[in-house]
């Protein structure tokens, strides 16, 4: 039985995964989004999307709730409400796709979402306008589905609430309401799909459990020190050398 439970990593393998991990939850604690996009590029060397998403949800699941308590009075219900149904329509619909599709194929769409992405916040400059609450349908069903295909719908519902909230705290606490339901719904289908019958998943969710606490702890006192739009640009930039890396290893395979 402890034989099963060995984990397939080298003394080295560690290093990055560590290292990667604690980067997402420094990102996590002051964006409240984003483990996929920093943690993804450099976990997908050692595993398969199909369990680096699964793996993230577990942490997301503990880190959300974790922001959410201290603001949970500025959270905006009629928001959140509006967001809920389209956001567990997107979920349900991304875990399908990333249970069935190959994953050379994920690897180019996720490099190619990663991209697409950072390359969208480093052009954005100003506050996006006001949105009509027709557009909670798009906005929540691609949150949801890019939630549970690549990890991070989090920008999706950013750009919607901050376009239609005026107070930012709350904006944050909202969106950390959704995000942790968006993580609730995505572990009961990844639960009821069976994929958590993986116990060296587990296991691995829970070695990286202190790094992400750590993740979490560094991210707040940063948010202290250091700009949060500042801090959450340099880390696109990052992000898109990630996404291009990825892009690059699918065409040169």
């Amino acid at each position: 039985m402890l034989a099963d439970l060995a984990m397939p990593f080298s003394g080295l393998d560690w290093l990055p995964i560590v290292l990667g991990t604690a980067a997402a939850y420094v990102v996590f604690g002051i964006a409240g989004f984003g483990t996929a996009l920093v943690a993804g590029p450099v976990l997908i060397h050692f595993m398969p999307l199909s369990q680096i998403i699964p793996l993230l949800v577990l942490l997301d699941f503990v880190a959300a709730f974790g922001n959410l308590l201290p603001s949970r009075r500025d959270v905006v219900r009629g928001e959140l409400l509006r967001l809920l149904p389209f956001m567990a329509l997107g979920c349900t619909l991304g875990v399908a796709f990333l249970l069935q599709l190959k994953s050379d194929l994920l690897m180019l769409l996720m490099g190619l979402f990663i991209t697409a992405y950072a390359l969208y916040s480093l052009a954005l400059k100003v506050r996006p306008a006001s949105l009509a609450g027709w557009w909670a349908a798009p906005m929540g069903t691609v949150g949801g589905l890019f939630g549970a295909l690549f990890g991070s719908g989090g920008f999706l519902y950013a750009l919607y609430l901050s376009a239609r909230l005026p107070d930012k705290e709350q904006v944050r606490a909202t969106q950390s309401a959704l995000i942790s339901c968006s993580t609730l719904v995505r572990l009961t289908l990844f639960l009821v799909a069976g994929v958590y019958a993986d116990r060296q998943l587990l296991l691995m969710a829970a070695c990286l459990l202190p790094v992400m606490v750590i993740g979490l702890w560094a991210g707040r006192r940063l948010t202290h020190r250091l700009s949060r739009e500042a801090f959450v640009r340099l880390v696109t930039w990052l992000v898109l050398a990630s996404g291009l890396a990825l892009i690059a290893r699918y065409v040169s395979a």
